[in-house]
């Protein structure tokens, strides 16, 4: 492993419909090289495939982007810190707030960089409700409500196994929202006022969370689901009301990828940000053009921690009122 890149080597651990999405992104943008693939579908790609994550760990990287099923990305991630490469995973980082923190503790042992593909943070819609909310041109935060719908259920089963996934569309969908509110509030102190977990197909994990949480003194409504019959193919909203004005980010359309921002005042709305944003892979992108210049361990990915204490207790709660 070289300790300064100025074009990273990367390798990819699973190159299934999302790694694959971010190795292309990380391709197209030149920001690094792709070195080596440590899955079966990667023979079809034009680089070195190994067969198995170890053996990845063994090529000359300077970071690894991991896009495996959800119970293997804490042990693969600090395995590949302690390494000494740079990592980038997908969420959820771990599958409790014990193995993410496991994971940003290995990132600071270690002093690597590392990055979540939370990429709404990355949209513009995201950007310009962060810098809304941070600014403080709504005054006292009073109300949020967040919802994330999706009219469909992940397509692979381990999604379905507790065990293996950490939970059902709380951690899949529900960790967006949850994370977007905290960064956008600062990270403000946390408690969970109600929550339940519903599964009408009787499934292994939730298929609907609803909660009531207290973030800093702002009530928050969350709601998030798979299979929702909602007449579209996703409906996602993140809006917050304070004593000077809103601010929304909301989809267009029930697409996955189109997204407003508007602050509202009373009946008016101006948009702040707007649909044609190319940013599925922006994340992906960011993070290697930061270890390209020589970053290390970032202090702020502590907030990872933040994220998944309130999902954990969410389900704690959700699973109380649900028995």
């Amino acid at each position: 492993m070289s300790t300064v890149a100025t074009r990273p080597k990367l390798g990819f651990a699973g190159v299934g419909w999302i790694g694959r999405h971010r190795l292309d992104a990380i391709e197209r943008s030149g920001a690094g090289e792709v070195a080596a693939v440590a899955d079966p579908a990667g023979t079809n790609l034009d680089v070195e495939c190994v067969p198995s994550f170890e053996e990845l760990l063994e090529r000359d990287l300077d970071g690894v982007v991991i896009a495996t099923p959800s119970a293997l990305h804490a042990e693969q991630a600090i395995a590949a810190l302690e390494r000494g490469f740079a990592v980038f995973c997908q969420k959820p980082l771990g599958r409790d707030a014990g193995e993410t923190r496991a994971v940003v503790e290995a990132a600071r042992a270690a002093d690597r960089l590392l990055g979540v593909d939370l990429s709404y943070r990355h949209t513009d819609a995201g950007r310009a409700l962060h810098e809304e909310v941070r600014s403080g041109a709504l005054g006292d935060v009073y109300a949020v409500e967040l919802v994330f719908h999706n009219a469909y259920g992940p397509d692979k089963p381990w999604f379905y196994d507790r065990r293996l996934a950490g939970g059902g569309c709380l951690i899949d969908l529900g960790i967006h929202l949850v994370d977007l509110a905290l960064w956008a509030l600062d990270s403000p102190p946390a408690e969970v006022r109600t929550a339940r977990l519903l599964s009408p197909r009787g499934l292994d994990v939730e298929e609907m969370a609803l909660a009531e949480l207290d973030l800093g003194g702002a009530h928050v409504r969350l709601a998030c689901s798979w299979n929702l019959p909602a007449g579209r193919e996703c409906a996602i909203e993140a809006s917050f009301y304070g004593t000077e004005g809103g601010v929304s980010l909301h989809n267009v359309g029930g697409s996955f990828y189109d997204l407003r921002t508007e602050r509202r005042r009373g009946t008016h709305a101006e948009e702040l940000a707007g649909p044609g944003d190319d940013w599925g892979g922006r994340a992906a992108v960011a993070w290697t053009r930061r270890l390209a210049a020589g970053e290390r361990h970032d202090p702020e990915v502590a907030r990872l921690v933040d994220v998944a204490h309130l999902l954990d207790a969410i389900y704690r709660d959700g699973r109380c009122a649900s028995s």
